[in-house]
């Protein structure tokens, strides 16, 4: 492999990792859960929230708990799927680009892409730290990945 082949490998390789690690998450938070379809989610909150030492009586986890009462279990189930596929998309671009294929590259910019725009709504109504972060580095990710494809084009029709 020339110097010029391996220049955007470290990159890429931060990318898949990142990739990997949301998928991971993802997994975890679907099959978390798929744990409250089996249990009272209300009474599950109230326990993790006394094992973490909150008041119950708290003004957020009473929030909390009014929220999670509308919850049905179909919809417990759709988001839990959700989760399952979008984990699915990120392991396939993260294995995608360990794995240097360039077809990962390309899926990885479009699917980063599409969801800037949500990205940036939520954003907007809800400003967090942790959103504004992703939302930077997502959108890192997909201009770097397009300067990249660009690089390597080149370089092929010049050969």
């Amino acid at each position: 492999m020339s110097r010029t082949e391996t220049t955007g490998r470290g990159p890429l390789t931060a990318i898949a990792i990142f990739k990997l690690i949301k998928a991971t998450l993802l997994v975890v938070v679907a099959v978390g859960a798929q744990r409250l379809l089996h249990s009272d989610i209300q009474a599950t909150i109230i326990h993790w929230a006394r094992a973490v030492r909150v008041d119950p009586d708290d003004y957020i986890l009473q929030a909390i708990l009014t929220r999670v009462a509308r919850v049905n279990p179909q919809q417990i189930k759709a988001i839990s799927l959700g989760l399952f596929l979008y984990a699915g998309l990120f392991a396939t671009e993260g294995v995608g680009l360990l794995l240097k294929k360039r077809w990962a590259e390309y899926l990885t910019v479009i699917s980063t892409a599409l969801l800037l725009p949500l990205e940036i709504m939520e954003v907007v109504r809800h400003p967090h730290v942790g959103r504004v972060v992703v939302l930077i580095a997502n959108a890192l990710i997909v201009v770097y990945l397009i300067v990249q494809l660009r690089r390597t084009r080149r370089r092929r029709l010049e050969s």
